[in-house]
């Protein structure tokens, strides 16, 4: 059996749709000091590391029972709605903070980094807006649910 003559990245790239190109290259290595150097301790911040980590899972742990207990206990009460839809909005920009935190480096590219922060700001307050107005002119996010069940 003979190969055929064309060369081999012909063969590969027949294979391939876009070109492979990365979006955001990664920098050079940097080693900053010696190997005897240790290495820095991050200031404590009670928005970084485990405070925030420690906030985050008490809000999710206090979503569980806020969702089943209007469905389970029969009652509409707007006390219990008002509060889940306050601890959805928190989780929801806490959740897409990380990653906007995470796919936006601010050293890499501060000007998206920004504008992604203040477009999660904008739709945050907006989730906000939308669903106090749905709370007070309407039948309330657990009745929504609870029709949307039984249709």
């Amino acid at each position: 059996l003979e190969r055929s003559q064309a060369p081999s990245a012909t063969r590969i790239a027949a294979f391939h749709a876009t070109q492979r190109q990365q979006i955001l290259p990664p920098l050079p290595q940097k080693i900053e000091g010696t190997l005897n150097d240790p290495a820095r301790v991050p200031d404590p911040s009670p928005s970084h590391g485990s405070y925030h980590w420690s906030f985050e899972r008490a809000i999710s742990a206090g979503l569980i029972p806020l969702t089943i207990a209007p469905f389970a206990a029969g009652s509409l009460n707007p006390v219990t709605d008002s509060i889940l839809c306050a601890l959805l909005v928190i989780r929801s920009h806490i959740g897409f903070e990380a990653c906007v935190i995470d796919y936006f480096p601010a050293k890499r590219i501060p000007a998206v980094r920004k504008a992604a922060n203040w477009a999660l700001r904008i739709g945050t307050v907006t989730l906000g807006f939308a669903l106090y107005s749905f709370e007070t002119n309407d039948v309330g996010i657990t009745e929504a649910v609870s029709q949307l069940w039984h249709a």
